[in-house]
């Protein structure tokens, strides 16, 4: 199997999706590469399959566009998104390697809605000069903006001898009890054959940055989320419910008025609301999120690593590296084991996978062994097995949002049990779910896979914007 890095599975992005948003523009940006050196006037974007139905919904057309104009979903002021797109839509002239063209979003991009045979979100760009086709290429995003070129290997595919191996929790297990260590060490010991010590711990810490930002953003703001659905933002009103006369004017002074607050068992249940809300809003705002491992899951993994923060023996940072390692590594081997992309595999893909990944990390923290670590993905995957993914209007808001609380407090359910349990004494084990999972996601009836065309979406129609 590849070998992928934690940091192919946590990724800094804008959303609201990160197969929908983050995988297409990161497509744009790439087959801008192959355009250097091409004469070319217009360009030419086909979606098929969910990327079509529900690609306005999650952006997908506004994140190809960014692509294309060379913008980075890393570094782009994410206020300016509105102010770039309807520039291209009114002068319907796109730069594209400080080549200007004529581009005008509603005929240069074509929703097809249909589904090629090869994956369900396909999109394919077609380079034109004077109407002779001059480069064509298909991508195909795969789930947490991993992106693969048709006929190439994974474009994010690097070639890598590690030192530890790892396709199934079974060889953590065995590495582990080898070697007398820890999931996390071995993580490490596999990462620096990625990228150098001072790379990791600097990656890791803009990685939580951006997470800690991203909640304190949602926990500061009002208003109605955009699309259409009219779904109000309720992360602030639940912060200052719980910070009452507190006041503060930055996130290092709300982390402290936090610090200060009861730690009750209803207290701590309505921060880790409130902060997997924050991130979601945030992300269904266009705002800048990490892929945990997608965006629709983002909140999941900040509401644990923060309640363990806040409410549990936080020891510094070294605290935050073995639970990005640890969760990391889940993640990496859902992604290769099954999948982590809602149209292949529903919502349990992405929020059980997530839930998994945080259950995990959070056990290294409060002490578990290896053993009991899988075994808290294990019981959070478990009980996530068959979730749909049927987002009203085709929009990351209903039921997603919401979703991602759930996600957080089975977590941390999971990672209490198998704290308290014995793992010789599980019936199942953590690989055996993951294969579970990818026959689960096999079975399923493609409607339920972030169509609308299903479910919630189904039930409670809702027109989608004009394409």
């Amino acid at each position: 199997m590849e070998r992928i890095s934690i940091f192919d599975i946590y990724k800094i992005g804008v959303g609201p999706s990160s197969s929908h948003t983050l995988g297409p523009w990161k497509a744009a940006l790439d087959f801008t590469k192959k355009l250097a050196h091409k004469s070319f006037d217009t360009i030419d974007i086909h979606l098929f399959g969910s990327l079509s139905k529900t690609g306005v919904g999650h952006g997908t057309d506004i994140a190809v566009q960014l692509g294309l104009a060379g913008y980075n979903p890393v570094t782009i002021p994410t206020e300016e998104i509105g102010f770039y797109v309807q520039q291209i839509d009114s002068l319907k002239t796109l730069s594209v390697n400080e080549t200007s063209i004529k581009f005008d979003p509603s005929e240069n991009i074509i929703f097809h809605g249909v589904s090629l045979p090869e994956h369900p979100n396909t999109l394919i760009f077609k380079a034109y000069a004077y109407e002779a086709l001059v480069l064509e290429t298909t991508y195909y995003s795969v789930g947490g903006g991993f992106i693969e070129e048709k006929g190439m290997e994974s474009v994010d595919h690097r070639e890598r001898i590690l030192p530890y191996p790892i396709d199934l929790g079974q060889d953590l297990l065995d590495y582990t009890t080898a070697n007398q260590v820890s999931i996390s060490e071995i993580v490490h010991q596999n990462e620096l054959q990625f990228q150098s010590e001072d790379e990791i711990v600097e990656r890791i810490e803009q990685i939580y940055n951006t997470m800690v930002e991203c909640v304190y953003k949602g926990c500061n703001s009002e208003g109605v989320l955009p699309g259409g659905l009219n779904v109000k933002r309720r992360a602030k009103k639940i912060c200052q419910s719980l910070l009452k006369d507190e006041s503060y004017s930055n996130a290092k002074e709300w982390m402290e008025a936090i610090r200060r607050q009861p730690n009750d068992f209803n207290t701590i249940n309505k921060w880790i609301s409130c902060f997997a809300l924050a991130v979601n809003e945030e992300n269904a705002s266009l705002g800048r999120v990490v892929t945990s491992p997608t965006n629709g899951a983002a909140g999941v993994i900040p509401a644990v690593l923060l309640y363990y923060y806040f409410f549990c023996d936080y020891q510094g940072k070294e605290d935050l590296q073995k639970f990005m390692y640890t969760s990391g590594e889940i993640g990496c081997i859902f992604k290769k084991g099954a999948t982590i992309s809602a149209a292949v595999g529903g919502c349990q893909a992405e929020i059980g996978v997530s839930s998994a990944m945080a259950a995990g990390g959070l056990t290294e923290l409060l002490g578990g062994t290896p053993q009991q670590v899988l075994m808290a993905a294990e019981i959070a995957m478990e009980h996530h097995l068959g979730l749909t993914c049927d987002p009203i209007g085709g929009l990351v808001q209903i039921p997603c949002i919401e979703r991602n609380t759930m996600g957080a407090m089975k977590a941390i359910t999971a990672s209490n049990l198998a704290l308290t349990g014995n793992p010789h004494d599980a019936i199942v084990g953590f690989d055996l779910v993951v294969k579970t999972m990818w026959d689960t996601a096999q079975d399923m009836n493609g409607k339920y896979k972030e169509t609308a065309e299903g479910g919630l979406a189904f039930n409670l129609p809702v027109a989608f914007p004009s394409c």
